[in-house]
């Protein structure tokens, strides 16, 4: 079972509490230590205070995830507003200019008029900004929000950046202004063993401690033939009929191969699929709290949670450096989207070599 929104342990409630309602905050924790649920609860508690409060996120797919929560915590009138910073940046500027938002090569847009059209504008009375994945924003997101007036807190773990814009905590802290980092531990979504089994791709300093529950251990499997993937999927999904599957795949080429091959294997099913690339419809809106199988790519992976994950690609990062952080960065996000089981497939002769490296007793060979 997903763990509810409202649902906060003594911890979360003391770090909650612990954030003064003025001024600007960075948050920082590990995968499942509940940055998502805070986040919900601290734009609430900025809305009830007055003035205009959003929440925004990296990805579409997180958005949509964390839209239900809002619905059910928030106020109806004077609510939060959910949105992705970039569908929030484009709207102001609009709003502003009376224009389309110009974009820059990095995929953001142009700062520099982002900048010289907030320094023009009066500041936005009592906005707050809460962002939930806060690493994944450039410096200068933080520095227009300064601009605009708005408090600000970000939840954030510089051990899941997943994009080249991203921010380390230092970054994000100087941004607002020199405010300090505050720290949250503990782990409500993984068992004991998928947490072991990411600790070998953390890049820190020290792996977060290990959580108390227990589950099976993480498995790899050898996968002989494109519809293998498909086999292991379905029996998955035949065994565990009432949890939720996320299979993250690395190109969505991969993506639409695999909701084809189960549409016409077990049309009954209803695979959900999400990509980008998709303005509208079956692959722009899922249903997240809907039992089954979700394919998502792995770029849209971050802040999501599954009870099953299915990584079926791990070959094509055979030939990366297994040494290279980015590489071992993008691991520990996929193993901690799992909240019971967690399934590693290769295709291929042989493992391979960042997971080759990990002992038998952290990860379960056929």
């Amino acid at each position: 079972m997903t763990l509810t929104y409202t649902d906060l342990t003594a911890l979360q409630r003391t770090a909650l509490d612990a954030l003064p309602f003025a001024g600007n905050h960075v948050v920082s924790g590990p995968p499942g230590s509940g940055k998502s649920v805070l986040a919900v609860h601290r734009a609430v508690m900025l809305a009830l205070t007055g003035g205009p409060a959003v929440l925004l996120t990296r990805s579409h797919l997180l958005r949509q995830s964390i839209q239900p929560a809002i619905t059910a915590l928030g106020p109806e009138e004077d609510g939060v507003t959910v949105s992705t910073a970039h569908a929030w940046l484009a709207s102001w500027y609009r709003q502003r200019t009376g224009a389309t938002a110009p974009r820059a090569d990095d995929g953001w847009y142009d700062w520099r008029a982002f900048i010289r059209e907030a320094t023009l504008a009066e500041p936005v009375a009592d906005l707050s900004v809460v962002v939930d994945e806060g690493q994944d924003l450039p410096q200068e997101f933080y520095r227009f929000c300064r601009l605009l007036g708005a408090r600000i807190t970000v939840f954030a773990d510089e051990c899941q950046q997943l994009t080249e814009t991203h921010s380390t905590l230092a970054e994000v802290s100087k941004a607002l202004g020199g405010c300090p980092v505050r720290e949250i531990g503990g782990n409500h979504r993984n068992t004991q063993q998928i947490a072991k089994l990411a600790g070998h791709f953390h890049v820190g300093r020290t792996p977060p401690d290990l959580p108390a529950r227990q589950g099976p251990p993480p498995r790899l499997h050898a996968l002989p033939r494109p519809g293998a993937v498909v086999e292991l999927v379905l029996g998955l999904a035949q065994t565990q009929p009432r949890q939720t599957i996320g299979v993250i795949l690395g190109s969505t080429r991969a993506q639409f191969d695999l909701v084809t091959r189960l549409d016409r294997a077990a049309p009954r099913l209803n695979a959900q699929m999400y990509t980008s690339e998709a303005t509208q419809g079956r692959y722009r809106t899922l249903d997240l709290a809907r039992p089954g199988v979700v394919i998502v790519h792995r770029a849209s992976a971050k802040g999501l949670g599954f009870d099953v994950v299915v990584v079926p690609d791990t070959h094509v990062d055979s030939a990366t450096d297994p040494t290279s952080a980015s590489l071992r960065m993008a691991y520990y996000v996929l193993a901690t989207r799992a909240r019971h089981e967690l399934h590693l497939g290769y295709e291929g002769a042989g493992e391979p070599p960042l997971l080759a490296a990990i002992p038998r007793g952290s990860l379960v060979r056929p």
